[in-house]
């Protein structure tokens, strides 16, 4: 189970934030120019770094050491994994999926939960890191203990999951440049494109 991997390691994958700012700015960037507002839940929200950048107040993820820095963060955290969210239907305006989808079990379970437990009108974010980008190539080529158990999947096999179950709307993405550049921070652009993080946005 994928999940035990980042309770043994929730320390080391939390330190990413502080050792990759620039990066990791340009990705809260591309979150906050899509606007989440009311009562949100992110699942998969691991240490809650993103959450607590956004004020998204629940979060759900299956690794308790996880949850426990989430917790510090201020966020109101649940045990569980997205194939079965605890909570009863139509109750959120959004669910935010930040590099989740290529971490569990079943993906097309985790779209069928999150549009039950949207509002009719809601919205799902789902962020991923595309397979078919530099930043793609660049993480699937890496011998971390993480991305050694990731399914990276393309830009367009991520839009057909999520259509699915919701009607995607607009896509905003960030990291134009390559894994091997000198960050900057960037204005996120409003477009389906293969850049290194891409935030996909549908209605339910």
């Amino acid at each position: 189970m994928s999940y035990k991997v980042f309770d043994k390691y929730a320390e080391k994958y939390d330190s990413w934030y502080s050792r990759n700012k620039v990066i990791a700015e340009n990705e809260v960037l591309a979150l906050k120019k899509l606007g989440p507002k009311g009562l949100g839940l992110e699942v998969g929200v691991g240490t809650g770094f993103f959450s607590s950048k956004l004020g998204v107040s629940l979060g759900l993820d299956p690794a308790l050491k996880m949850l426990k820095i989430a917790k510090n963060r201020g966020i109101d955290v649940i045990g569980g994994v997205g194939e079965h969210i605890p909570f009863r239907d139509g109750v959120f305006d959004y669910v935010l999926l930040v590099v989740t989808l290529c971490f569990v079990k079943d993906p097309r379970a985790v779209v069928d939960e999150s549009a039950r437990v949207v509002r009719k009108g809601g919205r799902l974010i789902a962020c991923i890191v595309p397979r078919d980008s530099a930043w793609g190539r660049y993480y699937m080529g890496k011998d971390s203990v993480f991305y050694r158990i990731a399914k990276f999947y393309s830009l367009r096999e991520a839009l057909e999951l999520i259509s699915y179950r919701f009607k995607v709307n607009r896509c905003v993405s960030t990291l134009s440049f390559g894994p091997r550049d000198e960050p900057f921070i960037e204005e996120p652009v409003e477009k389906c494109v293969p850049y290194g993080f891409v935030c996909i946005e549908a209605l339910k």
